[in-house]
C-alpha cells in the first residue's frame, strides 16, 4: 500500500512547484535540462507515464485513493505521494478542475521535426496559437482524427502547459509533437524542411483563391501538412503565399470563420481519412 505524505502546509520546497512556481519556471526547473510539468488528472497521468514521463512526486485528495491511483502510485517506485484535505487543496488556483490528482513530472528532450514526420502521412502545423485551451483541443482533434504529428512555431503556447495537457485529456502524450528551432525557423526554413520530407502544404485561410476543403487535389496528396493560425488574425500573409494550397471551410448564415481549435477538427476530419 501506499505510504501517503500527509500535509496542511504547502510552504516547503518539494511542495511549491504545486502551488508557487509558474509555468515558465517549471519549464526552466533544470536549465540547460529540460525542466518539469504539472499533470492532472489520473487519467492524463497515465496517459504521461505511458509515454516514458517520470513523476517527481503526487498531489492527490484525502479520499480519492482508489484501484486506479494505487496503480498509478504502485508502478512508480520511490515518488512520494503528498495528501491532503479538500479545504487545504482548495488553496490551489484551478484546483476543482484537477479531478482530485496532480502530479510534477519530469519533462524530455523534443525529438526533432524529422525524427516525429519520418513515417508521417497527415501533420498538424500550430502558427503561434497562444491559447493552450485552443492548443489543448487540437491536440485532441489530432489524436481522434487521424494526425499523425502536430508541429508547433516558437509563438505556441507549450503543449505541456497544465490547461493545455488537461484540455487535451492526455492526446498531447499519445501525438507525436516538438517545435520548429533555431534551425529550421518558421516560415521560411521550417517550409524548406517540409517539402524536404516530401509535404505538400495546405494553408487553413480566407482568401478568394481558396480551394474548397473537399477538394479531391488535397485528398490525392500523399503527405500533407495542415497549417492554422493564430487566434484571431490567422496565418501571416508570408505564410499562406509559400504554401501549396489555400484552404477554406465553407460557412453558412453570414458566419466567416470558425475558432481555430473548431477549424482543426473539420479540417482533420477530412483532409485526414
Amino acid at each position: 500500500m501506499t505510504d501517503y505524505i500527509r500535509t496542511e502546509d504547502f510552504s516547503s520546497e518539494d511542495l511549491k512547484v504545486y502551488t508557487q512556481d509558474s509555468e515558465v519556471q517549471l519549464l526552466r526547473y533544470y536549465e540547460p535540462e529540460p525542466g518539469i510539468f504539472i499533470a492532472e488528472s489520473p487519467k492524463v497521468i497515465r496517459r504521461a507515464m505511458d509515454a516514458g514521463y517520470e513523476p517527481m512526486s503526487f498531489l492527490i485528495e484525502e479520499g480519492r485513493e482508489n484501484e486506479e491511483t494505487e496503480s498509478i502510485f504502485q508502478s512508480c517506485g520511490e515518488a512520494p505521494v503528498y495528501m491532503a484535505n479538500r479545504e487545504t487543496l482548495l488553496q490551489l488556483k484551478g484546483y476543482t478542475l484537477t479531478r482530485g490528482m496532480l502530479s510534477a513530472m519530469r519533462r524530455r528532450e523534443l525529438p526533432s521535426v524529422e525524427e516525429i514526420c519520418g513515417n508521417a502521412r497527415r501533420i498538424a502545423v500550430l502558427e503561434n496559437v497562444v491559447n493552450p485551451v485552443n492548443v489543448g483541443a487540437i491536440f485532441r482533434s489530432a489524436a481522434a482524427l487521424n494526425m499523425d504529428a502536430v508541429l508547433l512555431t516558437a509563438g505556441c503556447s507549450d503543449p505541456l502547459y497544465r490547461r493545455a495537457a488537461r484540455v487535451s485529456m492526455g492526446t498531447v502524450f499519445q501525438v507525436p509533437w516538438t517545435f520548429f528551432d533555431g534551425r529550421t525557423p518558421w516560415p521560411e526554413g521550417g517550409m524548406e524542411l517540409l517539402r524536404k520530407l516530401g509535404f505538400r502544404t495546405a494553408a487553413m485561410a480566407l482568401r478568394d483563391d481558396s480551394v474548397s476543403i473537399d477538394d479531391p487535389g488535397l485528398k490525392a496528396e500523399e503527405k500533407l501538412a495542415v497549417i492554422l493560425g493564430t487566434e484571431g488574425d490567422g496565418l501571416a500573409g508570408e505564410t499562406i503565399a509559400d504554401c501549396d494550397y489555400t484552404v477554406r471551410i465553407p460557412m453558412s448564415h453570414g458566419v466567416d470563420s470558425l475558432n481555430v481549435a473548431a477549424a482543426s477538427a473539420v479540417a482533420f476530419w477530412e483532409l485526414g481519412r
